[in-house]
């Protein structure tokens, strides 16, 4: 996971959470998440398990967050109740456990508690999610695997753990997600879910078409459209493939990402995966030509030579015209979605894409403003419908809108 700015991430501004934090050597994470998650726009209230302050001080959460940490059963203050396994859970919308160490998940499975997170997890109304962080034999125990299953089974959902090297220097799973990785679980968790159950296709980035092995032709698409359609989708409780072309991104999270170059070597991978999609989106800025007499070695120039190389350019194949006719002939149940960047006349060449690539629905955008920008206007066009223009926003947000505009112009 990138550590670049993390966009905001739908259901988490106003989210109100208590975040638990378990005595592993992961707890100093926990700092980090507080603060991306206060980033968000999230209330933060943290409760410590007496093994926690081994290993992080009360005082860390409080600085993050602005509120006293809850660390006891038996408060002191002259204006508590004294039930604070009962109170903080009635004001909260969502109980984090981050990390969860075996016995802490030892307990929750058999509703044991001996301290006040314990009683909290007992005692709450609303919402429970772990991250899992251990030692790799401790999470592969068949002991720690049924409590795990007893959790599922219970309602909760289960955050991680990641495969790789550990504190105690061994390798496998049972590392707590990095904090930014749990900020996109949290808010996958709280989002809704209308895509939930559909496999969603989508291309994105540029294409590549060598001239040799060190140069090429391509365009100006970063893919961060085609990146935030997938994470949006992804948010949204879809299963999401992204085929892309050569980028600086990080894969969304939750997200398969497979990396191509050529316009050829992206057609082949989406009809590949396409038989199992329920709706596709060709985000991808595909290049029309590819280079008919690439060369095998670097091209070198040539002191007295004629300038200029040598280039043979041949039709690349269309993409989104494939998967429209592939559509409209042999899967019935896709839903085809393609996009068009232009310059001018956008209304114009877009109504004519729609027909021409035999699609569901073409999203347009004027090229000079989207291309590598973080904010972007989408108009949607569909058969029949009046362009529906959505709102200038950021990408992502512009991604959800998106989604959401299409499920409702897709509808049977």
């Amino acid at each position: 996971m990138s550590k670049s700015e993390i966009p905001q991430l739908p259901g988490l501004k106003g989210l109100r959470l208590v975040l638990g934090v378990c005595g592993g050597i992961a707890a100093y994470k926990s700092a980090e998440l507080t603060r991306l998650l206060v980033k968000q726009g999230c209330s933060v209230q943290v409760v410590m398990t007496p093994s926690a302050m081994q290993f992080i001080a009360p005082l860390t959460f409080q600085a993050l967050t602005g509120k006293p940490v809850h660390v006891s059963q038996w408060p002191e203050g002259a204006n508590d109740r004294g039930m604070p396994h009962i109170d903080l859970s009635r004001a909260c919308d969502l109980l984090l456990i981050a990390p969860c160490t075996a016995n802490s998940m030892a307990k929750y499975a058999h509703g044991l508690a001996d301290n006040l997170l314990d009683n909290l997890v007992l005692a709450r109304n609303c919402p429970l999610a772990i991250a899992p962080a251990m030692n790799v034999e401790m999470w592969n125990n068949p002991a720690t695997q049924r409590n795990l299953n007893q959790l599922k089974a219970d309602g909760v959902h289960v955050l991680g753990p990641a495969h790789g090297e550990q504190a105690c220097g061994e390798m496998g799973a049972g590392r707590l997600l990095e904090p930014e990785e749990l900020v996109y679980e949290l808010a996958h968790v709280v989002s809704p879910k209308p895509l939930a159950g559909q496999q969603l296709l989508i291309t994105a980035g540029p294409t590549f078409e060598a001239i040799d092995p060190v140069r090429g032709i391509t365009n100006r698409s970063s893919g961060k459209m085609g990146y935030a359609i997938a994470q949006a989708a992804w948010l949204m409780g879809a299963h999401v493939t992204l085929v892309s072309g050569p980028t600086a991104l990080q894969p969304p999270h939750g997200v398969q990402r497979v990396v191509v170059d050529s316009a050829k070597d992206m057609l082949a991978a989406v009809e590949s995966r396409i038989a199992n999609s329920d709706l596709f989106v060709g985000v991808a800025a595909v290049a029309d030509y590819g280079v008919k007499n690439a060369s095998e070695h670097k091209q070198k120039k040539m002191d007295g030579a004629a300038p200029g190389l040598q280039i043979d350019f041949e039709l690349n194949p269309d993409i989104l015209a494939t998967v429209g006719e592939l559509a409209s002939t042999r899967y019935p149940r896709l839903k085809v979605v393609g996009f068009a960047a232009e310059t001018q006349q956008l209304d114009q060449y877009a109504q004519a894409k729609l027909i021409k690539k035999k699609a569901h629905c073409i999203v347009g955008n004027l090229a000079q403003h989207a291309l590598g920008a973080d904010e972007v206007t989408l108009t949607v066009y569909s058969n029949n419908q009046p362009p529906v223009k959505l709102p200038h926003t950021d990408k992502l947000t512009a991604a959800i809108e998106l989604l959401r505009t299409l499920s409702t112009l897709l509808q049977p």
